[in-house]
């Protein structure tokens, strides 16, 4: 068995990331598209890929559009893969979206209830990252 396929990887994660920040678990999820957990694992980790009408019914469960799980997709078309052979390739960067960092940090974030409060961090947090002069 090969390698899965770098849109089925991305595909499988944005599934994971939504499904995460929503706190559902795996076996709940499945429960919904009538899988078991482990049919959901494979599906997120790109091993299995998904079919329309299985990708139509996460859409529905995880409450976003089919387009959701496309964003920001790897380019695979055969002119992007001759300009890749023409550069030199660039470190793989993973997606910070995916990072269980990131998910715990948008959990905490909502779980502000001042609105006020929780604009003042975002405010910050957005001032820290145009610097840039605040790295360990």
């Amino acid at each position: 068995m090969g390698k899965p396929h770098p849109i089925d990887v991305h595909v499988g994660s944005r599934v994971r990331l939504r499904r995460t920040l929503l706190g559902m678990s795996q076996e709940k999820l499945g429960e919904a598209i009538g899988l078991t957990f482990q049919q959901v694992q494979k599906y997120e980790r790109g091993a299995n890929r998904i079919g329309a009408s299985r990708l139509f019914d996460l859409s529905r469960v995880l409450d976003v559009p089919v387009s959701f799980f496309f964003d920001d997709a790897p380019a695979t078309d055969t002119s992007s893969r001759r300009l890749e052979l023409n550069e030199e390739a660039a470190p793989f960067e993973p997606d910070p979206m995916a990072k269980r960092e990131t998910l715990e940090l948008v959990r905490a974030y909502y779980r502000i209830t001042n609105p006020a409060v929780r604009k003042r961090l975002f405010e910050l947090t957005k001032s820290i990252a145009a610097t840039g002069r605040f790295s360990l």
